[in-house]
């Protein structure tokens, strides 16, 4: 093509010029204003496109003909009445620069076909219009010399329109979406006031302002409503053309535009399902109704029970008794009691077998034990240990928070695995909150904004140093052994648009510093412009203002001409920039935001050692700099990191506090064992070793446990190492308790060996030692059902734990107390062995403290008449207040509860939930199985015009509106953008971007899209021959799969934009509502299941789509709330497996006796229901760890009152009361000293714990399951015993009569 004039062109410019002096000034129908090009605006620098001006002209319209027809037809096709009938100002050339113009607009409104319409119809009028000069006042005017001729140019001039044709335009245009940033189109063609202050006034003024880079010349639209004149210069007529609404078809074929960019397109949805509210009944809480009528019915019953039995005891003249004489014998003390005879065929085969059997058999295993050398019991006994504990070797730790909370096989690991297997795992978050209180705001004048409020965060010296501090964490490097080189953060950062090779600048670091391109010289520009006649100085605020507002502009509106884009390529949306902010007022922003995003390796890559590196040098260099005392900010920080890090810290800082805890129980132990006779025989008496004994034997059981399960490859957790040898101490010390006072109450028989007393007794409490070991072990084991990995390791450790205890203290602590009581009969001192004493021990029982006192002063008073009234009225009435509270009890784990006091990251956590305004992005992931390619398939996903109104993308934005309603808001801030939208627009790009070159030797090949030369093709699905699916230009299935990957390895640049990086498994890119709790996390995973759920029902109507396919949400957190979601049935069901044991097990060992079966059952059940309620009350949410200890709670509760039940069913006593008293009193005492007493030190220890896990479920959890286990241990359950206690006890009198013959 030749740039030099020719003939024709001076002929046409000469009859220009001539015509221009016969008719100027001339307002009447069918005249021009202007005509033709006459160069480029020589006031504008640096365009978009080329600014070409027509020449003033004011001469009659032209009838157009030819190829001039139907290029105005192709362009504006609403001044089309048919060749040689249609009249205009315009000539071809000027028509080829209307539509380039047009094609830039377009590309952000072609969406909507109506839009794009009335966009092109105003500016259709402006140049082409046959009765110009009705409509457009020439307002300025310039000489200019073009092609050698001197020519007047038009630079400016007023457009008249009607307020009617203005707001249908603008109307139509306003909702019209950019997928890519779920924003409006209309926020990047309406200046400095966005979408949310745009009107069409300030949509008209920035069209015609020639400094965005897009108008040639100066417009001044006049907006003229019906029926003024004034201010209309005579024989000025507004245009008032007919606009189209959004929700119509073009006349050239268009679509009506899609819901996301239309309102009045949208289908009438139904009112959203609101859910269930809370249960009511009577107009109040239902629970609260349901608690009261339990109340009174359990009241009611109890006082008609007080009555029968009343009435009963009135109107019988004796008792019944089964019992036909008395007979004097001696007891296991020696002393002298009264007893019935016993008729042996009143003794049941059940009651024989289920006692006496048992107690043959574990009295004989003892005398062979205890027959044995107590060397040979206690090495066995330590062979067997250390051969279980050499599996301790291959121990593996779990600290992968997935990884203890979520279930291989859980719904959530799938679809995380899934997500990991077909993109990379979620990017990894390292992260500052930057605030400024100190510092106060400013009012700055913005030339182009006006007065605007900067806060004082937004000043330019913080700028500066956090683009210093920003710089210095980009630069970080350092030797990485596993790269055997210098890493650096290209090495390891999040690369969204170049992944394969990354530099510096590929890496996602998004900061309010990014509008800038993280350049300081970008940052300290100035310049000064002219607006509306005003000269001002430009500078940083105006940019940041504009970008905030348009972030996906790649030149402001100022002078300063700078990009807003980040310096890797990608926008930075003002919600990861800054933070605080209301209403979008962005210059109000009370935080700046830094964060970096690197890649998230699999965890045995060695690029994730290299990556925890980099975040360990990002934490030393942030923790360093806010010490720096120059640092002029406050802020909160976090490293990917940082969670594990900080629980592995407090877990290691804590271990000390347990130590301490386990000492305290220990040194109670050996105290409390002891007997004391006389100050003399202290230490004698003392039982410091035998204290020592049983804490070893319950390490060796948890080793022993520890190292089978690492043999076998379970893997193990900080919590099983916390939890598991506090919860075996408690059950292995109440066990030790009853034997060692068992034995120290008895006085050895005439002709009694030590073996054989030591085995008597045993005999006597073995039955119960047996029946909680057996009841906690088997309970824990059914809880290893639980889908849970935390709960289940737990509790298959705690179990095996727990039988293991229990077989070393039948066999080694027997030895053990052998052997201490072999020293104690030869009154030698305790660690000093070859010391004795000279005074003997007392051939008489030992009772101790307790025991005494619970004789004589507690048992009686609990077991009064009123107190036993009262005590059943207060515990049924906390039973009840329990329930209520129960379905109350907040569900959930806080993540910041999992760290230490004075962390970190509890700082950090606050700052997120003050300042971010969104959330975490979420990602709608689409498995295998769908057809992407059909027409069909593309309208199910995208949400432009033509597609379908019930899409994918389209279904995420009706429900991201949803956001009023607590009930109904369904989490989702930004909806999803769509690369199916992105693929479509890019194989019709309505810019000038290369996309196949049409000549050369590269013919027919993919060109970028910077590439915008003459050889080169625009659109691919246009192209001649190529088939499209009717007029919506959707590829067909070859052209779907042949650019595809193009598309997908296009970069972005000044005239195209897009992100994508998704195959035939995709993903849909949203972002959640800011979450600031877990019950927040949950209801956000709930919401976004049902709406995945109601996406993959609709697709899968697809023709061609897989029965199989699916539609589910992912983010890095559903992993650890999925959980909540079905905890509370799990937990009943875990717990009530639990406690099936308790029941089954009493049962059979104490001869089938149902009732004290139940009784025992329905203790427990209290105490598991009040510990709830109580937990609510405290503020102790319901979670996997409360479970955990809920368990625990189930297996300690076995300890407080499974003796207590049994002591009282086999009790010889002869009434209700006294066998209650004397159960209390032997057995009461015991568990008091070796449960309640051994729990309660340690416990309180544990308040003193840095990590609020450790103070919340380890200290108040275990606080509260001691005390309410004491509590009904030993004041409910004795009463209730009295009440409603088993009347058998044969089988006991006929063990007692095996032992002591009748007299």
């Amino acid at each position: 093509m030749s740039c030099l004039p020719n003939s024709h062109t001076d002929n046409v410019l000469i009859g220009v010029l001539l015509t221009q002096v016969l008719s100027e000034g001339q307002v009447q129908p069918g005249q021009c204003a202007f005509y033709e090009e006459c160069g480029k605006n020589p006031s504008i620098e640096n365009p978009l496109i080329p600014p070409i001006v027509p020449c003033l002209s004011y001469t009659p319209a032209r009838a157009l003909k030819g190829a001039h027809y139907l290029k105005l037809k192709s362009v504006c096709p609403m001044l089309d009445r048919g060749e040689n009938a249609t009249l205009a100002c315009c000539s071809i050339k000027q028509l080829r620069s209307l539509e380039l113009s047009l094609t830039l607009s377009k590309a952000v409104l072609i969406r909507c076909p109506s839009c794009a319409e009335n966009f092109a119809h105003l500016h259709c009028i402006n140049t082409c219009s046959p009765n110009q000069t009705q409509t457009v006042n020439v307002t300025e005017t310039r000489n200019v010399t073009y092609m050698g001729t001197n020519v007047k140019v038009v630079l400016g001039y007023q457009a008249y329109l009607s307020t009617a044709f203005a707001e249908g335009s603008f109307k139509s245009c306003q909702n019209v979406r950019i997928p890519a940033t779920g924003g409006f189109a209309i926020s990047t063609m309406c200046g400095r006031y966005g979408a949310k202050l745009c009107t069409a006034q300030r949509w008209y003024d920035f069209q015609g302002d020639s400094s965005n880079g897009l108008a040639p010349l100066d417009i001044d639209f006049k907006l003229i409503p019906p029926g003024v004149t004034a201010g209309v210069p005579a024989g000025m007529v507004p245009y008032n053309g007919r606009t189209l609404r959004c929700n119509e078809t073009t006349p050239t074929g268009g679509e009506v535009c899609s819901c996301q960019d239309c309102q009045e397109s949208c289908p009438l949805m139904p009112p959203p399902v609101m859910p269930a509210g809370p249960f009511r009944l009577m107009g109040t809480d239902g629970f609260l109704v349901i608690s009261i009528l339990l109340l009174c019915l359990l009241l009611v019953a109890f006082l008609l029970y007080l009555l029968v039995s009343c009435w009963v005891k009135a109107k019988e003249k004796q008792d019944k008794e089964r019992w036909t004489g008395k007979t004097s014998a001696k007891d296991q003390n020696g002393n002298t009691v009264t007893q019935p005879l016993i008729d042996p065929s009143e003794v049941s085969c059940t009651d024989k077998n289920s006692l006496v059997t048992l107690t043959d058999a574990i009295v004989h295993s003892v005398m062979f034990v205890l027959n044995l050398s107590f060397f040979k019991v206690l090495l066995a006994a330590a062979i067997v240990v250390a051969v279980f504990a050499t599996g301790l070797m291959y121990i593996e730790l779990t600290t992968d928070p997935v990884q203890l909370w979520s279930a291989p096989n859980s719904r959530a690991r799938k679809e995380k695995d899934f997500h990991d297997k077909y993109f990379d795992p979620f990017f990894r978050t390292n992260q500052l909150i930057l605030t400024a209180p100190g510092r106060k705001g400013h009012i700055y004048d913005s030339l182009l904004f006006g007065r605007q409020n900067f806060s004082g965060i937004l000043e330019k010296d913080l700028l500066t140093q956090l683009l210093a501090l920003q710089t210095r964490i980009q630069n970080i490097e350092f030797w990485s052994s596993d790269l055997n080189r210098t890493a650096t953060l290209k090495d390891v950062c999040f690369a969204p648009l170049n992944p394969s090779n990354p530099g510096m600048t590929d890496c996602a670091v998004n900061s309010l510093l990014q509008y800038f391109q993280n350049n300081v010289t970008n940052l300290d520009a100035k310049v000064n412009m002219t607006e509306l006649g005003v000269t001002k100085e430009v500078d940083w605020r105006d940019h940041f203002i504009y970008c905030v507002n348009s972030p996906l502009s790649f030149k402001d509106i100022t002078d300063l001409g700078m990009s807003c884009m980040a310096d890797y390529g990608a926008p930075v949306f003002p919600f990861l920039a800054v933070g605080g902010y209301e209403n979008e007022d962005f210059t109000n922003a009370e935080a700046l935001i830094l964060t970096f995003s690197l890649n998230n390796y699999n965890r045995d890559d060695p690029r994730f050692k290299v990556a925890l590196e980099w975040e360990q040098i990002f934490l030393n260099i942030v923790q360093e700099y806010q010490r720096d005392p120059s640092n002029n900010f406050t802020f909160a920080y976090m490293a990917e990191r940082s969670l594990e890090d900080e629980i592995n810290r407090t877990t290691s800082e804590d271990i000390p506090i347990f130590m301490i805890s386990y000492l305290v129980i220990f040194i109670y132990i050996a105290v409390a064992l002891g007997e004391y006779t006389s100050f003399k025989r202290i230490l004698v008496d003392s039982k410091f070793l035998v204290g020592l004994g049983g804490i070893l034997v319950v390490g060796c059981s948890v080793l022993a446990s520890m190292g089978f399960y690492a043999w076998i490859g379970i893997p193990s957790s900080l919590i099983i190492l916390q939890v598991v040898p506090f919860l075996v101490l408690a059950v292995g010390a109440d066990n030790i308790f009853i034997f060692v006072l068992e034995h120290q109450r008895d006085v050895r028989r005439l002709g009694e060996t030590r073996e054989m007393q030591i085995g008597r007794v045993l005999g006597n409490v073995a039955p119960s030692m047996l029946l909680c070991s057996v009841s906690e072990s088997i309970c824990f084991f059914l809880g290893a059902l639980s889908t849970m990995p935390a709960v289940k390791s737990f509790a298959l450790y705690a179990a095996l734990a727990v039988l293991m205890d229990f077989l070393l203290q039948m066999t080694a602590f027997v030895a053990l107390l052998s052997l201490d009581a072999r020293r104690q009969d030869s009154n030698r001192c305790e660690l000093v062995c070859c010391v004795r004493v000279g005074t003997r021990r007392p051939m008489k029982p030992n009772e101790g403290l307790l025991m005494p006192l619970m004789r004589k002063y507690y048992a009686p008073v609990l077991l009064h008449p009123v107190s036993r009234v009262v005590v059943m009225v207060v515990f049924v009435i906390m039973f009840c207040c329990s329930i209520f509270l129960m379905f109350h009890v907040t569900v959930g784990l806080d993540q910041e509860l999992a760290m230490p006091q004075g962390s970190y990251m509890l700082e950090y956590f606050k700052y997120l939930y003050k300042y971010f305004e969104v959330g975490i992005p979420t990602y709608f992931v689409t498995t295998k199985g769908f057809n992407f390619t059909s027409a069909a398939g593309m309208d199910a996903v995208c949400s432009s015009v033509g597609c379908d109104q019930f899409s994918l993308t389209q279904k995420i934005q009706y429900c991201a509106s949803l956001t009023d309603g607590v009930l109904t808001r369904s989490y989702l801030a930004v909806p999803a953008n769509s690369w199916v939208d992105d693929f479509i627009d890019w194989l019709n790009p309505g810019s000038k971007c290369c996309r196949l070159y049409t000549l050369g030797s590269e013919t027919g090949n993919f060109c970028p899209a910077s590439e915008c030369e003459f050889f080169t093709f625009w659109s691919l699905v246009t192209q001649p021959g190529n088939n499209t699916y009717g007029p919506l230009l959707r590829p067909k299935g070859r052209q779907f799969n042949r650019f595809l990957p193009d598309f997908l390895g296009n970069r972005p640049d000044l005239q195209y934009k897009t992100r994508s990086n998704e195959g035939v498994s995709t993903r849909f890119m949203a972002y959640h509502t800011s979450l600031t709790n877990s019950q927040e996390f949950t209801k956000a995973l709930e919401k976004t299941r049902e709406l995945a759920h109601n996406i993959t029902m609709g697709m899968r109507e697809v023709p061609g789509t897989a029965p199989d396919f699916e539609v589910f949400p992912y983010t890095v957190t559903y992993a650890f709330y999925e959980q909540y979601l079905t905890i509370v049935p799990e937990g009943l069901f875990n717990i009530s497996l639990c406690l099936l044991p308790t029941f089954v097990v009493c049962c059979l060992l104490l001869g089938m006796d149902l009732r004290s079966g139940l009784l025992n059952l329905f203790t427990i059940i209290m105490i598991t229901v009040d510990t709830v309620g109580i937990m609510t009350l405290w503020g102790i949410d319901y979670n996997a760890v409360a479970l955990i200890n809920l368990v625990t709670a189930v297996g300690i509760s076995v300890e407080f009152v499974s003796h207590l039940t049994r002591s009282f069913a086999l009790s010889i006593q002869l009434t209700h009361i006294e066998r209650a008293k004397e159960a209390t009193a032997t057995m009461g005492s015991a568990v008091l000293a070796g449960v309640a007493m051994t729990n309660l030190p340690g416990i309180i220890v544990l308040a003193f714990a840095k990590a609020q896990l450790i103070q919340i479920f380890f200290f108040r959890l275990n606080l509260i399951i001691t005390l309410l286990g004491m509590a009904h241990g030993l004041i409910f359950l004795p009463v209730l015993l009295s009440y409603f206690g088993t009347e058998k006890h044969l089988c006991d009198a006929l063990l007692h009569l095996r032992w002591i013959p009748l007299q």
